[in-house]
Protein backbone atom coordinates (compact mmCIF):
# COMPACT_ATOMS: atom_id res chain seq x y z
CA UNK A 1 0.00 0.00 0.00
CA UNK A 2 1.47 3.52 -1.01
CA UNK A 3 2.39 6.23 1.62
CA UNK A 4 -0.62 8.04 0.41
CA UNK A 5 -3.34 5.87 1.78
CA UNK A 6 -1.39 4.54 4.90
CA UNK A 7 0.80 5.92 7.91
CA UNK A 8 1.84 2.99 9.26
CA UNK A 9 3.82 -0.09 8.18
CA UNK A 10 3.07 -3.63 7.76
CA UNK A 11 5.25 -4.76 10.10
CA UNK A 12 3.16 -2.75 12.98
CA UNK A 13 0.59 -4.74 12.66
CA UNK A 14 2.83 -8.33 12.29
CA UNK A 15 3.86 -7.29 15.61
CA UNK A 16 0.77 -6.84 16.90
CA UNK A 17 -0.85 -10.04 16.00
CA UNK A 18 2.89 -11.95 17.01
CA UNK A 19 1.65 -10.12 20.90
CA UNK A 20 -1.74 -11.63 20.71
CA UNK A 21 -1.15 -15.47 20.06
CA UNK A 22 -3.91 -15.76 23.20
CA UNK A 23 -6.97 -14.59 21.02
CA UNK A 24 -8.93 -14.78 24.45
CA UNK A 25 -7.30 -11.45 26.02
CA UNK A 26 -8.43 -10.05 23.09
CA UNK A 27 -11.49 -7.59 23.31
CA UNK A 28 -14.66 -8.84 21.10
CA UNK A 29 -16.64 -6.66 19.15
CA UNK A 30 -19.77 -7.78 21.80
CA UNK A 31 -21.60 -9.22 18.76
CA UNK A 32 -22.60 -5.51 17.51
CA UNK A 33 -21.37 -6.36 14.10
CA UNK A 34 -22.40 -10.01 14.32
CA UNK A 35 -26.07 -8.72 14.74
CA UNK A 36 -26.01 -6.21 12.18
CA UNK A 37 -25.25 -8.40 9.62
CA UNK A 38 -27.62 -10.93 10.54
CA UNK A 39 -30.15 -8.40 10.83
CA UNK A 40 -30.05 -8.18 6.96
CA UNK A 41 -30.87 -11.47 6.17
CA UNK A 42 -29.48 -15.58 7.09
CA UNK A 43 -25.82 -15.88 6.41
CA UNK A 44 -26.34 -19.18 5.05
CA UNK A 45 -24.90 -19.36 1.47
CA UNK A 46 -24.16 -16.36 1.40
CA UNK A 47 -20.74 -15.52 0.09
CA UNK A 48 -18.97 -13.19 3.26
CA UNK A 49 -15.97 -11.36 3.11
CA UNK A 50 -13.72 -9.86 5.71
CA UNK A 51 -11.25 -7.24 5.00
CA UNK A 52 -8.41 -6.84 7.63
CA UNK A 53 -9.87 -9.98 9.36
CA UNK A 54 -7.86 -9.30 12.76
CA UNK A 55 -8.67 -12.42 14.39
CA UNK A 56 -11.27 -13.49 12.23
CA UNK A 57 -14.01 -13.67 15.49
CA UNK A 58 -16.91 -12.51 13.57
CA UNK A 59 -16.28 -14.12 10.46
CA UNK A 60 -16.10 -17.40 12.44
CA UNK A 61 -19.22 -16.41 13.92
CA UNK A 62 -20.64 -16.47 10.59
CA UNK A 63 -19.25 -19.66 9.37
CA UNK A 64 -20.95 -21.58 12.24
CA UNK A 65 -24.29 -19.89 10.80
CA UNK A 66 -23.49 -21.23 7.11
CA UNK A 67 -22.31 -18.24 5.31
CA UNK A 68 -19.27 -19.16 3.47
CA UNK A 69 -16.64 -16.68 4.73
CA UNK A 70 -13.51 -15.73 3.07
CA UNK A 71 -10.93 -13.79 5.44
CA UNK A 72 -8.30 -11.08 4.04
CA UNK A 73 -5.67 -9.69 5.79
CA UNK A 74 -2.61 -8.12 5.02
CA UNK A 75 -0.26 -9.64 7.66
CA UNK A 76 0.97 -13.03 8.15
CA UNK A 77 0.55 -13.52 12.06
CA UNK A 78 -3.21 -11.89 11.76
CA UNK A 79 -3.74 -15.01 9.29
CA UNK A 80 -1.84 -17.66 11.66
CA UNK A 81 -3.78 -16.47 14.53
CA UNK A 82 -7.47 -17.08 12.69
CA UNK A 83 -6.05 -20.53 11.56
CA UNK A 84 -5.53 -21.56 15.11
CA UNK A 85 -8.54 -20.42 16.39
CA UNK A 86 -10.08 -22.29 13.48
CA UNK A 87 -8.96 -25.24 14.30
CA UNK A 88 -9.74 -25.43 17.69
CA UNK A 89 -13.56 -24.18 16.84
CA UNK A 90 -13.44 -26.68 13.56
CA UNK A 91 -15.15 -24.32 11.50
CA UNK A 92 -13.59 -24.57 7.66
CA UNK A 93 -12.03 -21.03 6.58
CA UNK A 94 -10.95 -19.59 3.49
CA UNK A 95 -7.81 -17.60 4.21
CA UNK A 96 -6.38 -14.71 1.59
CA UNK A 97 -3.49 -12.65 2.26
CA UNK A 98 -3.89 -9.54 0.81
CA UNK A 99 -4.47 -5.65 -0.41
CA UNK A 100 -8.07 -3.77 0.79
CA UNK A 101 -7.20 -1.17 -2.08
CA UNK A 102 -6.51 -4.35 -4.56
CA UNK A 103 -8.96 -7.19 -3.53
CA UNK A 104 -7.84 -9.99 -5.23
CA UNK A 105 -11.60 -10.99 -6.24
CA UNK A 106 -13.84 -10.68 -9.53
CA UNK A 107 -16.66 -7.95 -9.73
CA UNK A 108 -20.04 -8.57 -8.72
CA UNK A 109 -18.86 -11.53 -6.85
CA UNK A 110 -19.57 -11.46 -3.01
CA UNK A 111 -22.96 -10.40 -1.05
CA UNK A 112 -21.68 -9.00 1.96
CA UNK A 113 -18.14 -7.47 2.92
CA UNK A 114 -17.83 -5.89 6.11
CA UNK A 115 -14.75 -4.62 7.92
CA UNK A 116 -14.28 -3.54 11.36
CA UNK A 117 -11.21 -1.04 13.44
CA UNK A 118 -9.65 -0.65 9.18
CA UNK A 119 -11.07 2.52 7.61
CA UNK A 120 -9.63 4.65 10.39
CA UNK A 121 -6.22 3.52 9.95
CA UNK A 122 -6.18 4.92 5.77
CA UNK A 123 -5.77 8.61 5.08
CA UNK A 124 -7.68 7.95 2.06
CA UNK A 125 -10.89 5.31 3.10
CA UNK A 126 -12.76 5.81 0.02
CA UNK A 127 -10.19 3.33 -2.14
CA UNK A 128 -11.53 0.64 0.41
CA UNK A 129 -15.12 1.40 -0.01
CA UNK A 130 -14.70 1.31 -3.75
CA UNK A 131 -13.11 -2.12 -3.69
CA UNK A 132 -15.85 -3.22 -1.42
CA UNK A 133 -18.50 -2.18 -3.72
CA UNK A 134 -17.05 -3.48 -6.39
CA UNK A 135 -16.99 -7.02 -5.27
CA UNK A 136 -20.38 -6.83 -4.01
CA UNK A 137 -23.25 -8.53 -6.51
CA UNK A 138 -26.20 -5.92 -7.26
CA UNK A 139 -28.14 -5.37 -3.76
CA UNK A 140 -24.95 -7.07 -1.78
CA UNK A 141 -24.39 -4.83 1.03
CA UNK A 142 -21.19 -3.67 2.95
CA UNK A 143 -20.45 -2.47 6.55
CA UNK A 144 -17.97 -0.60 8.03
CA UNK A 145 -17.16 -0.65 11.78
CA UNK A 146 -15.17 2.40 12.98
CA UNK A 147 -14.29 4.79 15.92
CA UNK A 148 -16.86 7.33 16.54
CA UNK A 149 -15.28 11.20 16.08
CA UNK A 150 -16.75 12.10 19.69
CA UNK A 151 -15.54 10.52 22.40
CA UNK A 152 -13.02 10.64 25.28
CA UNK A 153 -11.15 8.05 22.84
CA UNK A 154 -10.98 10.12 20.48
CA UNK A 155 -8.84 12.88 22.90
CA UNK A 156 -6.26 10.22 24.32
CA UNK A 157 -6.13 8.59 20.87
CA UNK A 158 -4.49 12.17 19.57
CA UNK A 159 -3.07 13.15 22.90
CA UNK A 160 -0.86 9.84 21.82
CA UNK A 161 -0.30 10.34 18.62
CA UNK A 162 0.86 13.53 19.07
CA UNK A 163 3.63 12.18 21.52
CA UNK A 164 4.22 9.03 18.78
CA UNK A 165 3.24 6.80 21.48
CA UNK A 166 0.23 5.83 19.67
CA UNK A 167 0.81 2.01 18.73
CA UNK A 168 -0.44 2.54 14.80
CA UNK A 169 1.74 5.46 14.46
CA UNK A 170 -1.93 7.44 13.24
CA UNK A 171 -5.33 6.80 13.15
CA UNK A 172 -8.52 9.02 12.46
CA UNK A 173 -12.24 8.55 13.15
CA UNK A 174 -15.75 8.85 12.03
CA UNK A 175 -18.61 10.98 12.67
CA UNK A 176 -21.91 9.81 10.70
CA UNK A 177 -22.11 12.73 8.70
CA UNK A 178 -18.40 11.95 7.15
CA UNK A 179 -19.45 8.05 6.78
CA UNK A 180 -22.61 9.09 5.08
CA UNK A 181 -20.41 11.14 2.93
CA UNK A 182 -17.77 8.56 1.56
CA UNK A 183 -20.14 5.91 1.30
CA UNK A 184 -22.32 8.08 -1.19
CA UNK A 185 -19.26 9.10 -2.91
CA UNK A 186 -18.30 5.83 -3.35
CA UNK A 187 -21.43 5.14 -5.05
CA UNK A 188 -23.40 2.99 -2.30
CA UNK A 189 -27.09 3.96 -1.90
CA UNK A 190 -29.36 3.86 1.24
CA UNK A 191 -26.52 3.91 3.93
CA UNK A 192 -28.07 3.22 7.61
CA UNK A 193 -26.24 3.56 10.88
CA UNK A 194 -25.66 1.84 14.02
CA UNK A 195 -23.72 2.68 17.17
CA UNK A 196 -22.52 1.16 20.28
CA UNK A 197 -21.02 2.23 23.60
CA UNK A 198 -18.13 0.71 24.65
CA UNK A 199 -17.64 -2.64 26.91
CA UNK A 200 -16.33 -2.85 29.24
CA UNK A 201 -15.49 1.35 29.90
CA UNK A 202 -12.51 3.02 27.61
CA UNK A 203 -11.14 3.97 31.09
CA UNK A 204 -11.15 0.60 32.41
CA UNK A 205 -9.45 -0.54 29.42
CA UNK A 206 -6.92 2.34 29.70
CA UNK A 207 -6.17 1.63 33.30
CA UNK A 208 -5.83 -2.35 32.43
CA UNK A 209 -3.39 -1.73 29.62
CA UNK A 210 -1.52 0.84 32.22
CA UNK A 211 -1.18 -1.89 35.09
CA UNK A 212 -0.43 -4.76 32.44
CA UNK A 213 3.11 -2.34 31.82
CA UNK A 214 3.48 -2.31 36.16
CA UNK A 215 3.10 -6.41 35.99
CA UNK A 216 -0.17 -6.10 37.67
CA UNK A 217 -3.03 -8.16 35.66
CA UNK A 218 -6.39 -6.97 35.59
CA UNK A 219 -9.44 -9.51 34.47
CA UNK A 220 -10.83 -8.41 30.67
CA UNK A 221 -13.78 -7.71 32.74
CA UNK A 222 -14.59 -6.02 35.19
CA UNK A 223 -16.94 -7.77 37.83
CA UNK A 224 -20.80 -7.21 37.44
CA UNK A 225 -22.75 -4.90 39.43
CA UNK A 226 -26.40 -6.37 38.93
CA UNK A 227 -27.80 -2.83 39.74
CA UNK A 228 -25.86 -0.80 38.30
CA UNK A 229 -26.11 -2.56 35.11
CA UNK A 230 -30.02 -2.39 35.22
CA UNK A 231 -29.77 1.46 35.35
CA UNK A 232 -27.02 1.76 32.28
CA UNK A 233 -29.23 -0.32 30.26
CA UNK A 234 -32.36 1.62 30.98
CA UNK A 235 -30.29 5.28 30.49
CA UNK A 236 -29.25 3.53 27.01
CA UNK A 237 -32.52 2.36 25.77
CA UNK A 238 -33.78 5.97 26.25
CA UNK A 239 -30.90 7.35 24.13
CA UNK A 240 -31.18 4.98 21.45
CA UNK A 241 -34.61 6.57 21.03
CA UNK A 242 -33.14 9.60 19.53
CA UNK A 243 -30.43 10.10 16.22
CA UNK A 244 -28.54 11.94 18.07
CA UNK A 245 -27.09 8.84 20.41
CA UNK A 246 -24.89 8.33 17.59
CA UNK A 247 -22.45 11.53 18.85
CA UNK A 248 -22.16 9.65 22.63
CA UNK A 249 -21.08 5.98 20.85
CA UNK A 250 -17.82 4.75 21.07
CA UNK A 251 -17.59 2.33 17.93
CA UNK A 252 -20.39 3.57 14.86
CA UNK A 253 -20.73 1.76 11.82
CA UNK A 254 -22.48 2.52 8.42
CA UNK A 255 -24.28 -0.43 6.21
CA UNK A 256 -24.30 0.44 2.21
CA UNK A 257 -25.89 -0.92 -0.27
CA UNK A 258 -24.82 -1.41 -3.71
CA UNK A 259 -27.60 -0.26 -6.61
CA UNK A 260 -29.36 -2.68 -8.95
CA UNK A 261 -30.29 -1.67 -12.21
CA UNK A 262 -29.15 1.88 -13.23
CA UNK A 263 -31.72 4.02 -10.85
CA UNK A 264 -33.32 1.25 -8.46
CA UNK A 265 -31.85 0.92 -4.83
CA UNK A 266 -31.10 -2.09 -2.57
CA UNK A 267 -33.22 -2.98 0.26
Amino acid sequence: MSQKTTLHRREVWDQFWQEREEIEQVYSNSERVIDQLIRLGDPAGKWILEVGAGSGRDSLALSSRGGRVIMLDYSAPALEVIQKLAQKTGRPVYLVRGDAFHLPFRSDALDLVFHQGLLEHFTAPEGILAENLRVLRPGGAALADVPQRYHLYTAVKHLLIAFNRWFAGWETEFSRARLERIFAQTGFVRTEFYGEWMRPSFIYRASREALKKAGITLPLYPPSLPLFGRIRAGLRALLRRHPWHLNTVMDIGAIGFKPVGSDQRAG
